[in-house]
C-alpha cells in the first residue's frame, strides 16, 4: 500500500518548490531506494504539463569508482553531462542511501579529487539558477540507513521526515511554507542592515563580515524541509575561533569535534577528535576550501535533535552553521571551491550572537522581532 504522505510530498516539490510550468524539462536525480518518491514526483510533473526524465543511480557505483578508477577516470566529466546542465529547466535531487557510510574507508584524497571534478557542473547549474534560467530542490526519502543514523525506527523516522515537511494528512503544506517564507524574509531583510556578526559560545569567538551581502530566506524552494536564513560572508575578514559540537558529516563520513581558527578570512589551524586526515584533505582540496562560503541561522524549531543528516541538522532551531568552500554568487559571494561543507555550532544552551556590537541572539533565539533592533539603535 502506498504512503499518501509520499504523494503529498511529490506534489509539494513539483508545484511549490519548483513551480513547474507546461513544457519545462525536469530531471529527477535519485537512487533506486527512492523509487516511491521518484514515481510520485514524476506523476505530478506530468500533471503540471512538464517533461520529466529520471537519472537513477545504482547504489555502490561511487565506491567502485573511487577504488578502481584510473586517475583520468576518477575526474572524468562527460560532455553529455555538460550539455544537459545547459538544457534542464529544473533539477530535483532526492537523497536516499541504503548505506550512508559506504565511503568511510575510501582514500580521502581520491574522494576529494572526485568531488572537486564535479565543480564545473555544479557551478554552471548555480549560475543558471541565479540568472533565473533554472531551479533546483533537494529533499530526503527516508530509508533504514538514515533511520539508523538518526537512532530511530524506520516508522518513527518516516514520521519525523514527513512532519518536518508538513505533508501530514490534515496539513496544508503550501500554506505553511508561505507563512514561513513571510517570517524568514522579514528576518533576512533585517540582517542585511548589519556589517559584522560576532558568534560567541563554548570555545567559540568568531567574527564574520557580512557587509553588502544579501541574505536568503530558505522557505522550501531549495530544500524540503527548510527553515534557515543564510548569506556568504566577506571572504577576507573572518577572524577568530569556532568549535563545532556536532559531528561534521561529509559524504557519509563523520569528523568529530572540529575546531577551526581563522585569520584574514582563511582557516590557519584545524583539528578534529576523529578523522583528522579527512578534515585536512578536504581543507586542501583547492584554493577556496579554507574560506567560508556560508553563515546561517537554523530556525526550524520543529527539528530539535541531531540526525547525522545535514538537510535536517542545519535547520535545527537555535543553531548556527558555517560552510567551508563555495559561496553563493547571487548573495554577493566570490569564493570558488569544489567543497561546500556545512558544520553546525549548537548555541541553544550557551551561545550569543552580536550584530554590530548589539546582542541580538541568546540561547538559540533572536531577542526581538525583525526590525526592532535597527529601530531601537
Amino acid at each position: 500500500m502506498s504512503d499518501p504522505r509520499v504523494a503529498k510530498l511529490g506534489d509539494l516539490l513539483v508545484n511549490y518548490s519548483l513551480g513547474l510550468q507546461p513544457g519545462q524539462l525536469l530531471r529527477i536525480d535519485a537512487a533506486t531506494v527512492a523509487s516511491p518518491l521518484v514515481t510520485e514526483a514524476y506523476r505530478y510533473a506530468l500533471r503540471a504539463g512538464a517533461n520529466a526524465r529520471t537519472r537513477i543511480d545504482i547504489e555502490g557505483l561511487d565506491v567502485i569508482a573511487v577504488a578502481e578508477s584510473s586517475d583520468e577516470q576518477l575526474v572524468f566529466v562527460s560532455d553529455v553531462e555538460r550539455y544537459e546542465v545547459e538544457q534542464v529547466d529544473a533539477v530535483m535531487t532526492i537523497w536516499a542511501e541504503r548505506n550512508t557510510r559506504s565511503l568511510s574507508q575510501a582514500d580521502p584524497e581520491r574522494v576529494s579529487r572526485r568531488i572537486a571534478s564535479r565543480r564545473e557542473l555544479t557551478k554552471r547549474l548555480w549560475e543558471r539558477i541565479d540568472a533565473g534560467e533554472a531551479k533546483w530542490v533537494g529533499t530526503r526519502f527516508p530509508t533504514e540507513a538514515h533511520a539508523q543514523d538518526a537512532e530511530m525506527s524506520l516508522a518513527d523516522y518516516e514520521d519525523f521526515v514527513y512532519a518536518a515537511c508538513h505533508v501530514l494528512e490534515h496539513e496544508d503544506p503550501v500554506a505553511h511554507w508561505r507563512a514561513v517564507s513571510k517570517e524568514l524574509n522579514a528576518r533576512a531583510r533585517e540582517l542585511e542592515t548589519f556589517r559584522e556578526l560576532r558568534i560567541v559560545g563554548p570555545d567559540t569567538d568568531l567574527r564574520v563580515n557580512v557587509e553588502g551581502r544579501s541574505w536568503l530566506a530558505a522557505d522550501g524552494k531549495l530544500n524540503m524541509p527548510d527553515g534557515e536564513i543564510f548569506t556568504s560572508p566577506v571572504e577576507t575578514e573572518t577572524e577568530g575561533d569556532i568549535r563545532f559540537s556536532f559531528p561534521a558529516i561529509f559524504y557519509g563520513r563523520a569528523v568529530e569535534d572540529v575546531r577551526l581558527r581563522f585569520e584574514g578570512g582563511r582557516v590557519v589551524d584545524a583539528e578534529a577528535k576523529t578523522a583528522n586526515d579527512y578534515l585536512q584533505s578536504l581543507l586542501d582540496m583547492d584554493e577556496g576550501s579554507r574560506i567560508l562560503g556560508e553563515v546561517a541561522f537554523g530556525l526550524n524549531y520543529e527539528i530539535d535533535h541531531f540526525t547525522r543528516d545535514i538537510l535536517f541538522d542545519e535547520k535545527i532551531g537555535g543553531t548556527i552553521h558555517l560552510a567551508l568552500g563555495s559561496s553563493f554568487k547571487k548573495l554577493g559571494g566570490e569564493n570558488d571551491s569544489g567543497l561546500h561543507w556545512d558544520m553546525i555550532c549548537d548555541l541553544r544552551s550557551d551561545g550569543e550572537v552580536y550584530a554590530d556590537g548589539e546582542l541580538v541572539w541568546k540561547a538559540g533565539h533572536f531577542l526581538h522581532e525583525p526590525g526592532l533592533v535597527a529601530a531601537a539603535s
